[in-house]
């Protein structure tokens, strides 16, 4: 049997999705920038789309920039905050993304700008008495960079209380929702966001294509300098059909949004029942396993599992053919293990064995018991 349990760091496409990219693959082929008929034609779709993810969103159309996913459209907004809005202090957390913190890092060598971390808790929740303090500090111009919903733990971020915060002290808010897009509503006219990343292979749609939205007059110059696409920020013919089946995937996503949450949310809790009758020791990382406090979508646990046999366990449950992740797929190739646990677990459970399980609606209870099944051996 094999099992797909890692859809945090991927998911599937959709059949719709793919039907729409191949309808536009192979009867749509101009270059969007052409003024000919073909070009006329792909011009409209990607046009469509775009109107199709602002109307999903509440953002206006010129808002989204599309990109080729979310490290880049956290590098654009970042680099462009520094760059072209006189951003000489950037505050985040140590849980991010390593698109957000590694560009961070690059900013601060290349342009000498402050980076401060917002202190978290052990349960990796954002301490806002303390970005309320570091907003205070100084009167210099700031950019907070949070992620909606974490990548490993699941914790979610309240996007409305942080972006008021924000814009009380005058600062930029910028939101890595790749994770939460497709995933959780969003009425962005409303809601205090400046920017926000996103990427379509998150919630069934292709990979390699994402989007930015940046708020109308904010100031940012191109990004990637070329031809004048992307209302001139992010210059490069747009891959059409990836585009297409983006808006096709998200389109679905929210049409199905309550019925799909409550089917992946039954099952990521039939998981943890049954997780525990194996495990009753088992400690959830962050607030992975609360309902209200965390993302449906997953869990992130830690085993009480013998350290020698801990170390085969990843191992073990990909020759048992189920796919999950010790971390985020990003990072997985690093001997130093999980930025986001280090951070947050004490030392007892850092030498458990720690696993993300991550759901979506084309997985089954069956799956889930044959995951117990291959469990069992592990267990003391």
């Amino acid at each position: 049997m094999k099992v797909y349990f890692d859809n945090a760091a991927t998911t599937p496409m959709r059949k719709e999705v793919i039907h729409s990219i191949a309808n536009v693959m192979s009867a749509c082929y101009g270059n969007p920038s052409s003024t000919h008929a073909f070009g006329r034609s792909a011009k409209t779709h990607l046009e469509t789309a775009r109107k199709g993810i602002a109307r999903l969103l509440n953002a206006a159309p010129q808002e989204i920039i599309f990109t080729s996913g979310g490290t880049e459209s956290d590098n654009m907004i970042l680099n462009c905050a520094v760059k072209d809005l006189g951003v000489t202090t950037l505050i985040s957390s140590p849980l991010e993304h390593h698109a957000v913190l590694h560009a961070l890092e690059a900013l601060k060598k290349l342009y000498s700008v402050k980076v401060v971390y917002v202190d978290i808790d052990d349960k990796g929740t954002v301490d806002l008495h303390h970005l309320k303090t570091l907003l205070e500090a100084d009167s210099s111009k700031k950019l907070v960079t949070l992620m909606h919903v974490n990548n490993e733990i699941g914790n979610v971020l309240d996007l409305i209380k942080v972006g008021a915060l924000c814009h009380q002290h005058k600062a930029f808010f910028h939101t890595d929702a790749v994770q939460g897009i497709g995933h959780f509503p969003f009425d962005l006219e409303k809601m205090p966001i400046d920017f926000l990343s996103a990427a379509a292979h998150k919630f069934h749609g292709p990979k390699g294509i994402g989007f930015s939205f940046v708020r109308k007059n904010s100031g940012l110059e191109p990004f990637i300098h070329g031809g004048a696409q992307e209302r001139g920020l992010r210059a490069g013919t747009e891959s059409v059909h990836n585009i297409v089946g983006m808006h096709k995937a998200l389109e679905l996503a929210y049409d199905n949004l309550d019925e799909e949450r409550e089917q992946v949310l039954k099952l990521k809790n039939y998981f943890i029942k049954e997780l525990l009758k194996l495990f009753p020791q088992a400690h959830f990382n962050g607030y992975s396993a609360d309902e209200k406090a965390s993302t449906y979508t997953l869990i992130n646990v830690a085993l009480p599992i013998a350290k020698d046999k801990a170390g085969l366990l990843d191992f073990h449950l990909d020759l048992k053919g189920v796919a999950c992740s010790k971390g985020s797929a990003c990072q997985s190739g690093s001997s130093s293990g999980s930025h986001v646990l280090n951070c947050i677990q004490s030392k007892e459970i850092k030498d458990w064995a720690s696993l993300r399980f991550s759901f979506s609606i084309f997985n089954t209870k069956d799956e889930v018991d044959y995951v117990m099944q291959s469990l069992k051996e592990f267990k003391d």
